[in-house]
């Protein structure tokens, strides 16, 4: 093996020089170092193996606004402002260096998923990561098998959070119960994510939930308000449902307005409003959420040319209750709102309908029919009837016959989350039913519990 020994070597003309032809190896002995002079370059068109992290890396000028993939040794400027993308790592060598910068400050709105080649890993697990945190930078640099790539220059591997999935959702609170010979419950508040379908009051779908691995999301079922109004007195408002977790806006579903009795109690808004009654000084229905329930229905008073004893609807998910009659003595109960059909659960269901109102049997009028979804019809000479629980229903309105019946309680709600059955933890509390729907895991509550994603 010949050798040479020199103390420097320069071009013999212009400023450049180049080592070897193409194919050719350069070994630096261990121990030994290669110095570059103040102010030189030097350029590596080929591989450089074993020289170990730096912990630095060579950024590129031109912004990345769609999925790529890395090169070792470069840094990015990341633009998510049009939506998320993913990095894809290079395949790992010891030393190996890349380097992401937040340009536009958007990661905590689009995050940006960092994903690794092949089986190599990013901090000792196999699952993609992502950046959340606005203007962050981060340094990866690979280390071995064992544990990847490891965050550096940020300093916290926690820097690289796991990915989020979404998670479709249908939350409906507790509806209302009717009053004594009275409107009846509206009902809860009906909030829906799920396939486009609509949200309660006219409202539009709206969107899924993103859920963080190892968060714990707890969930609220609100109870429907209590049957056993009489003696002339409004029912009871619906309990709220809701969702909620440390990195998500809740998601809370009102509970349905109460019914009027035939007193001086008036009914109250909520979710969905409870129905009124023509009566003077308790006529109007309350009204409903936004994007969760429609009004109850109106009574006219007597003092306005208006019917007595009878109860208004109360209001559901899908349409207002409807409004007592006018231009008589007396008149039959009217009916409750609609409730709105989902399909969440993979097959259609109807729930979250208003009662419907009470009358007084002594003239021969009837109660108002119940509104679709499981709600009560209200009565004349009885009670008014109790909703299906776990609907968000509202009771129906008591009737009168020599004495005042009691107005019906409110359906207990319901949270159904609807995930993908790969991202499903199997983690609750609550017990509630866990079914499968194609590819995707449904999770009913029926009662509160929670889930950890």
């Amino acid at each position: 093996m010949s050798e040479v020994k020199v103390n420097k070597i320069s071009p013999r003309s212009g400023t450049g020089v180049t080592l070897g032809d193409s194919g050719d190896t350069f070994t630096v002995p261990s121990g030994g170092a290669i110095t570059i002079a103040s102010g030189a370059t030097i350029t590596n068109n080929g591989t450089a193996v074993n020289f170990g992290a730096t912990g630095s890396a060579s950024w590129t000028s031109t912004v990345k606004t769609s999925t790529f993939t890395a090169v070792a040794g470069e840094g990015y400027f990341c633009n998510t402002t049009a939506g998320p993308f993913t990095v894809n790592l290079p395949a790992g060598s010891a030393g190996a260096v890349v380097a992401i910068k937040d340009y536009a400050n958007t990661f905590d709105t689009n995050f940006l998923t960092i994903s690794a080649n092949g089986s190599d890993k990013i901090g000792g697990s196999a699952d993609d990561k992502m950046l959340k945190t606005e203007g962050i930078a981060v340094t990866l640099i690979f280390i071995d098998s064992t544990k990847g790539w490891l965050v550096t220059d940020d300093g916290l591997q926690s820097s690289l959070q796991p990915l989020s999935y979404a998670a479709d959702f249908l939350c409906i609170a507790g509806g209302g119960s009717g009053g004594s010979l009275g409107g009846a419950g509206g009902a809860g508040g009906y909030r829906n994510s799920y396939s486009s379908e609509s949200s309660g009051g006219g409202g539009s779908s709206e969107a899924a939930l993103q859920l963080t691995p190892g968060t714990v999301y707890t969930i609220t079922v609100g109870d429907g308000g209590a049957s056993g109004a009489d003696n002339g007195n409004a029912g009871s408002a619906g309990v709220d449902s809701s969702i909620s977790g440390s990195d998500i806006t809740d998601i809370t579903s009102t509970g349905g307005g109460r019914g009027a009795g035939y007193g001086t109690q008036g009914a109250t808004a909520g979710g969905s409003g409870g129905g009124g009654i023509a009566n003077d000084g308790t006529n109007n229905g309350g009204a409903g959420t936004a994007n969760q329930g429609f009004d109850g229905g109106d009574g006219q008073p007597s003092s306005s040319g208006g019917t007595t004893d009878a109860g208004a609807g109360g209001g559901g998910a899908g349409a207002a209750g409807q409004d007592v009659g006018n231009g008589g003595s007396g008149t039959n109960g009217a009916n409750g709102g609609n409730g709105l059909s989902s399909s969440i659960t993979g097959s259609a269901v109807t729930r979250a309908g208003g009662g419907g109102g009470g009358a007084n049997a002594n003239p021969g009028y009837s109660g108002g029919s119940a509104g679709t979804g499981g709600a009560g019809a209200g009565g004349s000479n009885a009670n008014g009837s109790n909703a299906t629980a776990n609907t968000g229903s509202g009771g129906g309105g008591g009737g009168y016959q020599g004495g005042y019946y009691q107005g019906g309680g409110g359906g207990k709600g319901v949270v159904i989350l609807r995930v993908a059955t790969s991202n499903y933890s199997s983690t609750t509390s609550g017990s509630p039913t866990v079914t499968t729907d194609g590819s995707d895991t449904v999770i009913t509550f029926n009662a509160s519990g929670s889930y950890t994603a």
